[in-house]
């Protein structure tokens, strides 16, 4: 992957990503606005795909994986309520952009990526542009149970069902946001933990590659 180095021609197509596809669909929370403004997103796709950064769509970056659209990620963000130093945990490393959001709200970020040439390559951009989150190589329907509990959990792959070892990790009164369905379509979900049980909200359908895992999806069915 080639680093884009930044410049102004960037960041005014970061700030009409901002006006045109975030602001319109309802992506109010002036944080998470901050934080697209100033992530590099040119730095997160295939350098084949580089004009197409900031489009609005998702991108494919090898694996069968991608990065996806602005407007997912920002309306994912916004979902988990974030605070400074809360501990996140992400499924689905896949470019880092999703990461570098995170660090960029200020959470210490913990991410966990099936493909490990993915996973090298986003922590190689991440420390490039000086942010910090610890990645796993591993099956991320397990969670990552050392550093749990976790106050919000971002799954970035479609489940058919909630992962337990994922909810057994969210802190109580905790936040998930997870895409559920089958292989094809979803429902992009947010999960509350209240006395101990899952409290659901559907937010919006959505279309995510499978979250394969001993909890998720079987191999062979992606």
């Amino acid at each position: 992957m080639v680093l884009v180095e930044d410049n102004k021609y960037w960041r005014e197509q970061r700030q009409r990503m901002v006006n045109e596809q975030l602001i319109p669909r309802g992506i109010n929370n002036q944080r998470v606005l901050s934080a697209f403004l100033k992530v590099q997103r040119q730095r997160f796709v295939p350098f084949e795909f580089v004009d197409f950064a900031y489009a609005d769509r998702p991108l494919p970056i090898g694996k069968g994986q991608t990065i996806s659209q602005p407007y997912i990620v920002a309306l994912m963000t916004q979902c988990l309520e974030l605070k400074e130093e809360n501990r996140v945990l992400e499924i689905g490393t896949g470019s880092g952009y999703q990461s570098a959001i995170l660090a960029e709200l200020d959470c210490s970020v913990y991410s966990i990526e099936r493909y490990a040439s993915l996973a090298e390559q986003a922590d190689d951009i991440l420390r490039a542009l000086g942010y910090s989150a610890k990645i796993k190589i591993d099956d991320g329907t397990k969670g990552w149970e050392e550093f749990s509990p976790y106050e919000k959990i971002i799954v970035t792959s479609a489940a058919p069902f909630i992962p337990s070892s994922l909810f057994k990790q969210l802190k109580e009164n905790g936040i998930m946001i997870i895409p559920l369905g089958n292989r094809f379509i979803q429902t992009l979900t947010l999960i509350k933990k209240i006395k101990g049980e899952a409290k659901s909200e559907n937010i919006c359908g959505c279309r995510f590659v499978p979250l394969v895992g001993e909890e998720g999806w079987e191999e062979e069915s992606y």
